[in-house]
Formats: C-alpha cells, structure tokens, sequence
C-alpha cells in the first residue's frame, strides 16, 4: 500500500509571472521605502524598480517602518565576472630579424707591370772580333801560329786573316809565316810534300787522294783546321782514317 507524504501544495492554476512581478511592485511601494528594490522572483526573471521621491512622507508613522523593515530582504542574483580580455588580442605576431650588414667593397686590384727594357745597343763585329792581322809571329813554330787564328770562320777561296781561310789556304799562310812555301790547293800541297809514315806535331796531314782537305798534325790525333762553311778556325780530332801525311 502507497504511503501519502503530507506537505505544502501549490494550489492548481497556470503560473503568471506578470502577476507576481505586480504583486511584488504593490507590496515595496510604501512610502517609508525611498531606495530601489530589486526583487528576485521565480522563474529566473531580476526587475529593478525605483519609486519617485513625491511618494515618500515626510515623517512615516512608525507601524509603516516596522513594516518596511519586516519587508523580504530582496534577493540580488549572483553577478558574474566578465571575462578578461586576452593580452594577446589585436596583437600580430612577427620576429624581427636583424639587417643584414653591407658586404665590404672589394679591394682594387693592383698590377705590377714590369717593363723589360732591352739594350738596343749592339757591340760591332770588329770590337767582338780577333784582330787576326796584327798577330805576331808565334814563338812555338806553325803549331803556335796556327792556334792564333782560333776562331776565325771558314771562307771559300779565303788566303788571309782579313778574309778568313779554306783549309789550304789556312796551312799555306801558316807555314809562309815561318818561311816555308806551299801551293794553293790540298793536292799540290800533298805532291810538294815528303810522305811519312810516323807523322810529327807540324806535319801537313791530307784526307783522300787526291786530296780535298788538308790540316796542321798536333798530335794524339788531334789537328788544326779551316773545315768548312759555317765552322771556324780550331783544335779537333782527326775524323777519317783515310789520311796521309807529308812534311814540307
């Protein structure tokens, strides 16, 4: 069997907040009351209400302050915070980045020129030159007369210094200088000649026969010379075996 809980019960009817707002107005608009009521009521509904000064008396009677102040003490809803505003609001975000430094001119490139200069000055040939025809005798014989002309170049048909020789007439101007005749080519000297076997430094030394070069013996197969173009005057080896050798 159900168990009936005694208590309090709305009476049945359909709620009006209009009307409770009103009734609440009647009840604060006493004339001991001269500030604003703010008045909570059900359903979550705040009203605020300020009555004009003119409705207030001067002097209320005592029964009207007892009952101002037996009033409900209104009910004032919970005020809530406003949120604060964030510190970063409206503020764009960047990150500086510092400038970059001006890059150093390069330095100017300095070239050192050097000028070579050249002496045009050219000794002549006659200061270079041996003067061959200022030659004293020799004291050594043909062999000594003979390395006086030490670099003189060849020439063709050449009889003297101030010419330059071929090979007969180099050997026919040596041996003149020591008095000693010859004939002007390299086989009349080799028929005006005594043929030996054991040639002696100053001996005339023939190649081929007949003839086409003819020198001055100096030994250990060595002889003094005019050989041919483009080479001088000068001490060289004995090149060819098919030699003869005659002594004036």
């Amino acid at each position: 069997m159900a168990s009936q809980s005694s208590g309090r019960h709305r009476a049945p009817g359909r709620f009006n907040p209009v009307s409770e707002l009103s009734g609440i107005v009647a009840s604060a608009a006493q004339p001991a009351v001269k500030t604003s009521a703010v008045i909570a009521a059900s359903g979550g509904l705040v009203a605020s209400f300020a009555l004009p000064a003119s409705a207030a008396s001067a002097a209320p009677a005592p029964a009207a302050q007892a009952a101002t102040t037996a009033a409900p003490v209104a009910v004032r809803a919970p005020e809530t915070a406003a949120p604060a505003a964030s510190s970063a609001f409206g503020v764009i975000g960047f990150k500086a980045t510092a400038k970059p430094k001006p890059k150093p001119k390069p330095k100017p490139v300095v070239r050192v020129v050097h000028t070579v200069v050249r002496s045009t000055a050219v000794a002549s040939r006659s200061t270079v030159r041996k003067d061959y025809t200022s030659l004293k005798p020799a004291a050594g014989g043909v062999l000594a007369i003979a390395a006086q002309y030490e670099g003189l170049m060849y020439s063709y048909g050449g009889t003297s210094p101030s010419t330059g020789f071929d090979c007969s007439g180099f050997t026919q101007y040596v041996f003149g200088r020591v008095g000693i005749s010859l004939p002007r080519t390299a086989e009349q000297q080799r028929n005006a000649t005594t043929r030996v076997s054991n040639p002696q430094p100053g001996d005339l030394v023939f190649f081929g026969s007949p003839a086409y070069h003819v020198g001055i013996y100096a030994g250990n197969g060595m002889m003094w010379d005019s050989p041919r173009s483009g080479k001088a005057v000068a001490l060289r080896s004995i090149w060819s075996s098919n030699v003869t050798y005659g002594r004036p």
